[in-house]
């Protein structure tokens, strides 16, 4: 594979902690999620929104590639991420994710068609497949 970017970001503190990246472009305060028993502060984010963040990002990106191939118009597409933590039952933790894809004025036939091809482009889609729960979603 040739790698056209790599992002770097140094976290110090872990989930209580700061991220940065080499860049400078992303300052983040992090704090443990009150349902883990974190203070959840204000202001503040987790790993699992983040992953949420940059999932739907690149999908909706797929999407839109997959939309444009197809001729179809899907600008107005959006794509919510559930990443959802838990005990694995061997004395970690596992990750699932949901993703929500509502197109307006789309049918449910060619919208779940470009979901699930969108499913196969993603890079994190392509990550995730055969590692952790992904249930895509489709209806506005």
């Amino acid at each position: 594979m040739k790698i056209l970017y790599t992002a770097e970001v140094t976290v110090q503190g872990g989930r209580q902690g700061q991220a940065q990246s080499s860049d400078g472009n992303l300052m983040l305060n992090l704090s443990t999620p009150k349902e883990m028993g974190g203070p959840g502060a204000p202001g503040t984010t987790n790993p699992e929104q983040l992953f949420a963040a940059g999932y739907a990002a690149c999908f909706q990106s797929a999407l839109m590639v997959i939309a444009r191939r197809q001729h179809v118009d899907a600008s107005q597409s959006t794509v919510t991420a559930k990443v959802g933590i838990g005990p694995n039952g061997e004395g970690g933790y596992g990750l699932e994710v949901e993703l929500h894809v509502a197109i307006p004025d789309m049918d449910e036939a060619t919208g779940q068609k470009l979901v699930e091809l969108a499913h196969q482009v993603c890079p994190y889609s392509n990550a995730t497949r055969g590692n952790i729960p992904v249930k895509l979603t489709f209806g506005e």
